[in-house]
């Protein structure tokens, strides 16, 4: 690993999330000295990946990200092939669908569309959720046993008193998931708002990123229309990628006293 890259990812990820951090901040966090951070910021901004805070001494992410991340998103086939039925499943279900795909310990929101209600709704893409606190995360963790095997031999963290933190449950939902075809998340990442998920695989196979819709949790749960409208829209992202078979075949599992042994 080259040591000033990855200080410098240490900076941008010190900074995701709308964090304004000043020098010192940063410095505490990442445990360097302030004048080595102080070096790596001011040539972040050079390269515009850091802006700093108009009027004080704080930084934030900087606009060039934005354009990197449309650049990525825009080479993504799974996003590109998607894009039509998730639109579609909106419609049908006058619901939000999220597609998301795996980031280390998370699941990143590559394409979203907002309920058809005309509702004002922030545009969710790039938003990250824990992968154990998301349908979509659940529906990664459950059809790749060595993804589920890192991420539960790590604490879990809480995000509401609903989040499901025990490895050894969620270990036992997981295999579950990969039976059914289909994860749920109720009030675990956002109090109000649950979401149902389901797989998406390539031609190889392989669950390489998962769709869900999002409703109130007062209106849950969801009718079997709206699962059955879910799960046929999987089925044609699946298909568009080349795959003959959904949904996907559930992997040999590693238990959560495995991972646990194991880390």
């Amino acid at each position: 690993m080259i040591q000033a890259i990855d200080r410098a990812a240490k900076v941008l990820s010190s900074l995701q999330g709308a964090r304004h951090l000043g020098i010192t901040e940063l410095a505490a966090a990442l445990e360097l000295p302030p004048s080595t951070v102080h070096g790596i910021v001011k040539s972040l901004q050079q390269h515009g990946l850091v802006a700093k805070e108009r009027g004080s001494n704080r930084y934030m992410l900087g606009p060039a990200l934005l354009k990197l991340s449309n650049v990525y998103l825009d080479t993504l086939d799974v996003r590109a092939r998607a894009m039509r039925w998730t639109q579609e499943l909106a419609r049908r279900t006058g619901l939000a669908v999220r597609l998301g795909a795996e980031l280390f310990d998370e699941v990143i929101v590559i394409h979203h569309n907002r309920r058809p209600d005309g509702s004002q709704q922030m545009l969710e893409t790039g938003l990250t959720i824990p992968a154990h606190a998301s349908a979509m995360g659940k529906v990664l963790l459950a059809y790749d046993a060595d993804y589920a095997s890192e991420v539960l031999s790590r604490p879990l963290r809480s995000l509401t008193g609903d989040t499901m933190t025990d490895p050894a449950r969620l270990s036992l939902a997981l295999a579950q998931i990969a039976e059914r075809g289909l994860a749920t998340e109720e009030d675990e990442a956002v109090l109000g708002e649950s979401s149902v998920a389901a797989p998406v695989c390539d031609a190889s196979g392989n669950v390489i990123a998962a769709v869900a819709v999002v409703l109130p949790t007062s209106d849950w749960p969801p009718e079997d229309p709206v699962l059955n409208d879910l799960r046929e829209t999987a089925r044609n992202i699946s298909r568009e990628l080349g795959a003959t078979v959904w949904p996907p075949r559930a992997p040999e599992r590693h238990d959560a006293a495995t991972a646990a042994d194991e880390a």
